[in-house]
C-alpha cells in the first residue's frame, strides 16, 4: 500500500514556519480541492492521480520519496477455497 506522509509535511511546514498550516491553506496553495487532502490525510488506501502528487511536490518543495511511501501490506491469512 501507498501512505501518503501529507500530516508529517504539514507538520514540518508549522514548525519551520512558526504559524498555524491549515488543510485549506495547503489546499490552496496547491491548486488542489480540500476534500482530496481530507481523503488523503483520513481514508487508508486513498488513491490519488500523478496530478495531485505533482502538485504538493511543488507546494512542499519535496520529492515525491518524501511525499509518499511504500509499506507492504498485513499478510493475510490462507485464502478461501
Amino acid at each position: 500500500m501507498i501512505r501518503f506522509k501529507l500530516a508529517e509535511l504539514i507538520a514540518q511546514k508549522q514548525f519551520v514556519e512558526g504559524r498555524r498550516i491549515t488543510v485549506q491553506e495547503v489546499a490552496a496553495g496547491a491548486g488542489l480541492n480540500r476534500v482530496t487532502l481530507s481523503k488523503m490525510l483520513n481514508h487508508r488506501g486513498h488513491v490519488t492521480g500523478t496530478d495531485v502528487v505533482d502538485k504538493l511536490c511543488a507546494y512542499f518543495q519535496c520529492s515525491v520519496g518524501e511525499l509518499m511511501e511504500y509499506v507492504p501490506d498485513e499478510q493475510k491469512g490462507p485464502a478461501a477455497p
